[in-house]
């Protein structure tokens, strides 16, 4: 039995394909000409990232660049998730067909999906599977044991600086900086500034968190939408998990719970406190940031002008911090990341650590308030690689 939608056939892909070709974004991705040169590698090429950040969009552009039979399957169709579980080798057989180019987008919500590509690479070596998925719980659970060294991972994020300079230019990078501090870098948001507010107050009302609150075991939105609102005005800070549990109104393991499975769904990040050669280094401290400072901003209802802001300094420290971390992963740069505090309150905000070696960062928006050394103890307890102040007149120098 032939188990494929009739929908999904694809004899001739630009007819097939009409309804999801279109619109495919003003954004070079620097994942692009990686996933692309990834391809027919004889391994699953998989892409995580948050909802919204634009994988289909991407997966449309690489689409439009097979030479080949594409078939394209959206798990969101019961008709396709139904075809993609518990199946055979030879049910997948038929399912794929002709087609050496197979795209199973949002394949968290098929069970034992991590099996059925493990059928499909190792029994058909001639066909490409990029599968997409926006919670890195659910898909990586499902994948990492069927799939081990069988699969490229990637994530994807809102759209980078670098990006924006690729597509658009250096002018376009300055122009939209003020913009993106706000409203943050989603693809539609920058496509749509006009409308950024209310594009932004949707995405975050539940529908980011849907992977989250489809869960059994999570049945209290409130207290995710509480704890959200408390870290997004806690972001630079210190968070203490017993705090957040009494300012929500619940446990502090429900609160470490809740924040893992947002870090697993790209909202939010954690960043440890440095603790090794001084005495006085705070131990288990930990920071968290959003990934996205539109969303930061949307949690809290807040997008006032910079003029009338008295958080720039957080917004420009989660900018920085988010935007590095998205130029290190697209440039396959891999670092071990933290801050760095003492009971004195020496501080550093931003630390890479790389073969030993460590890149500080200290986020000033605005250069003439507060000082600009880092602390002595610390360039004296480590092997430092750079040193550097960042500020919105130099920040490019370390994102592009």
């Amino acid at each position: 039995m032939d188990y494929t939608p009739k929908s999904l056939h694809n004899s001739n892909k630009s007819c097939t394909f009409a309804a999801i070709l279109t619109d495919v974004g003003m954004f070079k991705r620097d994942l692009h000409p990686i996933i692309i040169d990834q391809c027919f590698q004889g391994k699953a090429i998989i892409l995580l990232g948050a909802r919204q950040v634009g994988k289909t969009t991407l997966l449309k552009q690489i689409i439009q660049e097979q030479q080949t039979e594409v078939q394209y399957l959206n798990c969101d169709e019961p008709q396709v998730v139904e075809a993609l579980t518990n199946r055979n080798l030879r049910e997948l057989q038929l399912l794929v067909g002709s087609a050496k180019f197979i795209v199973i987008d949002e394949a968290q919500k098929v069970n034992n999906i991590g099996l059925t590509l493990k059928l499909i690479v190792d029994n058909m070596p001639d066909v490409q599977i990029i599968a997409t998925g926006s919670s890195a719980f659910e898909l990586r659970n499902r994948l990492n044991e069927p799939l081990t060294g069988r699969k490229f991972e990637y994530q994807m994020f809102p759209i980078s600086t670098n990006e924006i300079y690729k597509s658009s230019g250096y002018l376009d990078v300055k122009r939209l900086l003020e913009t993106r501090l706000i409203y943050g870098s989603y693809p539609d948001v920058l496509s749509n500034i006009g409308n950024a507010q209310s594009l932004l107050l949707s995405l975050s009302d539940s529908y980011l968190y849907k992977d989250i609150l489809t869960m059994d075991s999570l049945r209290k939105p409130e207290v995710l939408n509480k704890l959200l609102q408390a870290l997004a005005f806690q972001v630079g800070s210190e968070v203490s998990y017993n705090e957040l549990a009494q300012t929500v109104g619940t446990d502090s393991k429900t609160v470490e719970k809740y924040i893992d499975l947002l870090e697993k769904c790209f909202i939010i990040f954690r960043l440890n406190g440095l603790s090794r050669n001084l005495r006085n280094e705070l131990k288990k401290a930990k920071k968290i940031y959003f990934y996205d400072n539109g969303v930061r901003n949307a949690v809290i209802q807040q997008f006032a002008p910079i003029s009338l802001r008295n958080d720039m300094g957080q917004l420009w420290e989660n900018f920085f911090i988010s935007e590095r971390i998205k130029r290190n992963h697209y440039m396959g740069h891999h670092c071990n990341m933290y801050f760095w505090r003492t009971t004195s309150q020496q501080e550093i905000d931003y630390i890479e650590e790389s073969n030993g070696q460590m890149s500080a960062f200290e986020m000033k928006w605005n250069p003439k308030k507060g000082t600009t050394k880092l602390p002595e103890s610390f360039l004296k307890a480590y092997d430092i690689k750079e040193t550097a102040i960042v500020t919105p007149d130099n920040y490019l120098d370390w994102l592009i």
